[in-house]
């Protein structure tokens, strides 16, 4: 059986949900929806992107922000997508790729591979995936 709360406990639980709502009136709608973001990511698993390591194997998850097709020296393409989990974005590449059906902008998607740093953003190369439902 379940026990009502005391007075106090309900004014601390009203104190707390005015204390969030203000917290959220006054932040930018940018980094709103970035905290919303590592949630949601965080709920699917994987490393934040913010804490992988150069040379280290990752999976890490969260959303596509754009799909590029960028042509290789060697006339080669590579499928370039723009992945951010709210607290950092990374780049997933795959070589020899034009397209990858389900990978488009708004895609929740689960990616594991080994991170190399390019020119400061954390970069898979040819990552093994897996969509997500949204």
């Amino acid at each position: 059986m379940s026990r009502l709360p005391s007075p106090e406990e309900s004014g601390s639980r009203r104190e707390r949900l005015l204390e969030r709502m203000a917290h959220r009136l006054t932040r930018p709608q940018s980094q709103i929806e970035a905290e919303e973001l590592r949630e949601r990511t965080s709920a699917m698993g994987g490393t934040p992107i913010c804490d992988v390591c150069d040379r280290e194997m990752a999976q890490v998850c969260g959303t596509v922000r754009s799909v590029s097709l960028r042509p290789r020296a060697d006339h080669v393409p590579a499928l370039v997508v723009d992945l951010d989990d709210g607290s950092r974005s990374m780049r997933l590449v795959w070589l020899g790729r034009r397209k990858i059906a389900g990978i488009a902008p708004g895609t929740y998607l689960k990616a594991t591979g080994r991170v190399a740093m390019k020119g400061g953003v954390p970069t898979i190369f040819n990552p093994s995936y897996e969509l997500k439902a949204r």
